[in-house]
């Protein structure tokens, strides 16, 4: 099992995760927004055609490459489920009772003959140290050859490419708004939850990030 666990790690470009940063073993870094959708199927012809307007230019607005990463996962509907059996147990009336227990049946049922799929939306900001405007500081510290070695010994040019990176993050989740959409940056647990799911994805069937429940995912 060691040996499995270690030739992943190997083979994974993640060095760190820390302080809502994912540190790649390049020295670079990483903040990830998970965000809402738009449902096309319920918009006019006019506003799809506003909206692809929106999103091309959201693709050519930053001076700075980006990643769009969709996630399908199995979704886990026994929480809710587990709701609407307690609710059963509580409740007094036993004409209501009868339809939560039917209504109960109808969705394992439903749910039993067809995977019902969530699909998370993920945009993932870069910050590369050989980026910073203020090279002669920068080769003072350290060389580009040894960026990673560096970036961990020197905590202060950490906090100064973090806070870079996360001025990035806020400039996207701003625009987002501008497209009626919410965007959510991980913060470190949900990001290693991240992951962790997505290298391990036979041992999971739902990521239920605390942050990104409170989205409406259906806008």
């Amino acid at each position: 099992m060691k040996s499995a666990e270690n030739s992943l790690q190997e083979k994974m470009d993640i060095a760190e995760i820390k302080e809502d940063v994912i540190v790649l073993k390049d020295g670079s870094l990483r903040a990830v927004i998970a965000t809402t959708a738009i449902n096309m199927d319920l918009k006019s012809e006019e506003e799809q055609q506003a909206i692809i307007y929106n999103f091309q230019q959201f693709l050519t607005t930053f001076n700075f490459s980006f990643q769009i990463v969709i996630s399908s996962r199995k979704f886990n509907i026994n929480p809710y489920v587990n709701q609407l059996k307690r609710r059963i147990r509580l409740e007094e009336n036993v004409l209501l009772k009868n339809q939560i227990n039917d209504y109960v049946d109808f969705v394992e049922e439903l749910v039993g003959l067809s995977n019902v799929m969530s699909k998370m939306f993920y945009i993932v900001v870069p910050f590369y140290i050989v980026e910073s405007k203020n090279q002669g500081i920068l080769k003072k510290i350290f060389s580009v050859a040894n960026k990673q070695k560096a970036l961990y010994q020197d905590h202060e040019s950490f906090e100064t490419y973090k806070n870079q990176l996360f001025q990035r993050a806020e400039q996207v989740s701003s625009y987002l708004s501008t497209m009626g959409l919410s965007g959510v940056m991980l913060q470190t647990e949900e990001l290693i939850e991240l992951y962790y799911n997505s290298y391990n994805p036979s041992e999971f069937e739902y990521i239920d990030l605390e942050n990104v429940s409170s989205l409406d995912l259906e806008k």
